[in-house]
This record gives C-alpha cells, sequence and structure tokens, in this order.
C-alpha cells in the first residue's frame, strides 16, 4: 500500500475509461503509473497475467531500463492513474529507499509468477 499513500493526493493524474489502453504491449514508454482508482487488467500476448486495484503499479521496467512495453494493461472499470516520469522515478528511489525496496519486492513477485505459469504451460503441453 506504499505507493498508494505516496500518491493518493497527487494532483496530476490520468482518467482512463473501462475497456480503455493504458500501456501497450511493445509501446516504447518513459513511465509507470500507480493505480489510484479502480480496477486494470495486465495482460502478455492476449493471455491474463494478472488484476491490479488501488495501489498498484504498472511500467516499471520501461523506467527503469527504457525497454519496450512487456505487456498491455487495460482499464476494467473507470481509473485513474499517476504518472511517474524517470526523473520523479529517480529521485523517489534516491529520497525514499522504501520506495525502491517495493518496487523490487513487485518485480521479483512478477517474475515468479511468470516463472510459475510457464512451468504450468510446460506441464500441460
Amino acid at each position: 500500500m506504499m505507493f498508494y499513500e505516496l500518491f493518493q493526493h497527487d494532483p496530476h493524474f490520468l482518467e482512463i475509461k473501462s475497456g480503455e489502453v493504458l500501456l501497450r504491449e511493445g509501446d516504447i514508454g518513459e513511465a509507470m503509473y500507480v493505480l489510484i482508482e479502480g480496477q486494470a487488467k495486465i495482460e502478455r500476448q492476449g493471455l491474463f497475467f494478472a488484476e491490479i486495484g488501488p495501489g498498484d503499479f504498472v511500467g516499471e521496467l520501461a523506467v527503469i531500463d527504457g525497454s519496450p512495453r512487456v505487456n498491455t494493461t487495460t482499464a476494467v472499470t473507470d481509473s485513474k492513474f499517476v504518472v511517474v516520469d524517470r526523473k520523479r522515478f529517480e529521485y523517489l528511489v534516491a529520497e525514499t529507499p522504501g520506495f525502491a525496496l517495493e518496487v523490487m519486492r513487485i518485480l521479483a513477485l512478477r517474475l515468479r509468477r511468470t516463472d510459475e505459469m510457464m512451468m504450468e504451460a510446460k506441464e500441460r503441453a
């Protein structure tokens, strides 16, 4: 919930209507997004990966390494996201160590989830 607490009162947010795409797999991006209101789903190559809610974030890899988006994020309900560009991200990492640790924790969870999905797919094949 650290992300929600850090960003819940941010006056600058992006509103996305239900069904609209926030991030598209393969696109270039320079910001991550923190969901402060609503629900969104994350998909990769058309397969469901996760559903996120307030306090969750997406798009962090593009901020960290400048790589193309690896997932598509679509609003499930009308949603509000705070935009965290690279400059703000680097500031938060430097000034708020808990922020950096939380990003790493979530990245580790997502990596484990990806590994699990790969193993399940391999077992079905």
